[in-house]
């Protein structure tokens, strides 16, 4: 039974609102999805006025992508948020900044050229550092002049921090995108495992959920299982989720983000950084 997710279409999916004017966009956030992007465009505010989405993109094409897409066209500051497996989450008590390459050199094997970056979470306790190849960041260069790099995963991580006294001994938590998930364990509310996963069937979604909680030693009566990001269409339902596991619940993130009037349908993408992201 394979996942279903928003359909792929090679096409554009513009979300905009109804005075939408590309000359009010103040700054941007760029989203690098495995298998998709999207590009959020702020106002002066913070506020989401258009937001373009790519159901189907390739990151060798983002030189492309900044000369044809018209959110693209204004030299304002930009946020980039990297979803990919190369990353480390490292203790912020051991954390030091000359040591970025050595991090993740146990995590995959790294291109000659890096460009390296962190992020503090959790009140600077845990940093969680990243990389892009160095071509992909002289893309942005050569189009935008105030770049910053995140990895995709501190939206989802940050969000967990701020819930983390909302949580049981013993929780499971889960954030979808396309054919990938981040999983994470929280045991007495602190984080215990974090890691990202390919999952392109319902199958795969389950076997990783169950090795953790077998992991982690959690009981199957006990553990809860929270899952965000599921688009409007998905065969994942909390139905279908709880023939497997005895709590289970499928829920959208509580909002940092806001909207000018107009936009309709966006929640339907099922993306977690529609509703929250890493500030």
């Amino acid at each position: 039974m394979e996942i279903i997710q928003a359909i792929l279409e090679t096409t554009l999916k513009v979300f905009k609102s109804d005075k939408f004017d590309v000359e009010d966009t103040a700054s941007l956030s760029l989203f690098l999805y495995p298998e998709f992007l999207a590009v959020f465009a702020k106002d002066q505010n913070q506020a989401n006025t258009g937001i373009h989405f790519y159901p189907d993109f390739e990151w060798d094409k983002l030189d492309k992508l900044i000369i044809s897409d018209p959110l693209l066209k204004n030299d304002v500051p930009v946020r980039v948020y990297v979803h990919q497996p190369g990353f480390s989450l490292v203790p912020g008590v051991l954390f030091a900044p000359e040591n970025e390459r050595k991090y993740l050199e146990f995590v995959q094997d790294l291109p000659p050229q890096a460009h390296f970056f962190h992020t503090p979470l959790d009140s600077n306790n845990l940093q969680i550092v990243s990389f892009v190849d160095e071509k992909l960041k002289k893309s942005l260069q050569a189009r935008f002049s105030e770049i910053s790099f995140y990895h995709g995963a501190c939206s989802f991580l940050s969000y967990l921090f701020k819930e983390r006294f909302n949580l049981i001994g013993q929780e499971i938590l889960v954030n979808i995108f396309g054919r990938k998930m981040y999983l994470a364990a929280f045991t007495d509310q602190e984080l215990s495992a974090f890691n990202m996963f390919d999952i392109p069937s319902d199958e795969d979604f389950l076997k990783y959920i169950l090795i953790m909680i077998k992991q982690m030693k959690y009981s199957a009566k006990h553990v809860r299982v929270t899952i965000y990001g599921l688009p409007q269409k998905s065969s994942i339902t909390e139905d279908w989720a709880k023939e497997y596991f005895h709590h289970v619940r499928i829920l959208t993130p509580h909002a940092n983000q806001n909207y000018s009037h107009g936009f309709k349908r966006i929640k339907d993408l099922g993306l977690f950084e529609v509703s929250w992201q890493y500030l």
